[in-house]
């Protein structure tokens, strides 16, 4: 039996953070913004939200009204770079606050991927440990506690958010068809925190060097992800047996506005087929690929049978795409 997508659930802040905020905090014009991001607004957790709150908010979103797939859980995945804390799992949390005891849970941290190495993770869970049965994957961040509000290369992107999705098991033909998924740690130094671990404690030192700060090497990440996003896709497409012109809709992570019309200008894939949450929500980490998923199901329902495709790159740096049949 497949498994393919069965709730989709999301939880996002109230407080919206705008571009004249940005422009506020980094001394950038609004228009340098809008027209170099395409980003208009982004949402931020209020101080002292923990990732496993909004985790658990966009889980209970997903599970409602639902009581019986609620105990029906055999596995909980969360993604996320931004953790509760180093250990225990914010998913361990999240499992506790669902008050699912003996549930395995864990954390995958693959940064912007990871909502699709979760996804494929948990798809394999189903498909060797326990056919027939479901799985949370959740992918939650909280990127404000990380940002340096005086780069505006960064702090004009992210934002916060969660996303869930319950799978399990659908007919013959539809649900997740393949999940290719890819990592270069040569480029690591591309997307980082650099203290925080073993490697740099966050003492008072890095934290004057602002080490324990968001940094990314913008450049090099637009050149990574232009290589790379149309390697993944066309491994997953390929492992489907589908061409591009068979997918109904592309649900891309939303680095930025302006890289995902790049990106699809460049594949020639028609921008109706591709909905953006970027210029709303800014890029919202391993949250990105359920909210737009949740959002664009809201906005225009798939179709029963329409085939999907969903990508992302991140820190890593890392990559995937998954192709999924709705049911």
């Amino acid at each position: 039996m497949n498994t393919g997508l069965l709730s989709l659930g999301t939880h996002l802040p109230e407080h919206v953070i705008d571009n004249a905020t940005i422009a506020e905090w980094t001394g950038a014009p609004q228009s340098w913004v809008e027209e170099r991001t395409g980003v208009l607004e982004r949402r931020y957790c209020a101080p002292g939200t923990t990732t496993s709150e909004i985790a658990y908010r966009a889980a209970d979103h997903a599970l409602d009204g639902l009581p019986q797939l609620r105990r029906q859980l055999q596995h909980i995945v969360v993604a996320t770079s931004t953790p509760d804390q180093p250990q225990p799992s914010t998913a361990a949390i999240l499992q506790d606050r669902l008050g699912l005891p003996g549930v395995p849970a864990f954390d995958v941290n693959a940064v912007c991927s990871g909502f699709l190495y979760g996804l494929a993770v948990a798809d394999s869970l189903l498909a060797t440990r326990t056919p027939g049965g479901t799985a949370l994957v959740v992918g939650a961040d909280i990127y404000s506690t990380q940002m340096d509000r005086t780069d505006r290369r960064t702090v004009s992107l992210f934002g916060d958010g969660a996303g869930a999705v319950v799978l399990g098991p659908v007919p013959e033909g539809y649900g997740i068809r393949h999940v290719h998924l890819a990592a270069d740690g040569a480029h690591r130094e591309f997307v980082e925190v650099v203290a925080g671990g073993t490697r740099q404690p966050a003492d008072a030192a890095a934290r004057e060097r602002g080490e324990h700060l968001f940094r990314m090497r913008g450049r090099d990440v637009r050149d990574y992800v232009l290589r790379t996003f149309p390697k993944v896709i066309s491994e997953a497409l390929a492992e489907s047996g589908l061409r591009i012109e068979d997918i109904g809709r592309f649900v891309f992570h939303q680095a930025n506005t302006r890289l995902i019309e790049t990106c699809v200008r460049e594949m020639g894939i028609d921008p109706a087929r591709v909905p953006l949450t970027a210029p709303f929500l800014g890029n919202t980490a391993a949250a990105s690929i359920p909210l737009t998923l949740h959002h664009e199901h809201t906005r225009r329902p798939f179709r029963r049978g329409e085939h999907l495709l969903l990508a992302a790159v991140g820190g890593g740096m890392t990559a995937g795409a998954a192709v999924v049949t709705w049911y």
